[in-house]
């Protein structure tokens, strides 16, 4: 039977992140996504100009968005998800659709 006085709190090292750290750690990733994203959108369209380079990389730039929002509602994992798997998306169809 646990008793939940009983238990032994983590040491700090291995605690890790406090909530509000993590929600700072993804909104300032998800910052630094989002520039690069516009910097490789700037550079595909002075290559090619094509509405699809612009749909592909505008997709990621609003994805970067709505995990800065999901962060700073306290859904971190969620929007951590969402921004691995939709960035690796669009650069997956960067590479497979556009020539």
């Amino acid at each position: 039977m646990d008793i939940p006085g009983d238990e032994e709190p983590l040491p700090e090292d291995l605690a890790g992140l406090t909530p509000r750290q993590a929600r700072r750690v993804r909104v300032v990733l998800a910052s630094v996504l989002m520039a690069t994203m516009a910097g490789v959108l700037v550079v595909r369209l002075a290559s090619r100009t094509s509405v699809l380079v612009v749909g592909v990389y505008g997709a990621a730039l609003v994805l970067c968005g709505v995990v800065i929002e999901l962060s700073r509602n306290g859904r971190t994992r969620l929007g951590t998800w969402l921004l691995g798997i939709g960035l690796a998306a669009a650069l997956a169809s960067d590479w497979l659709l556009l020539p």
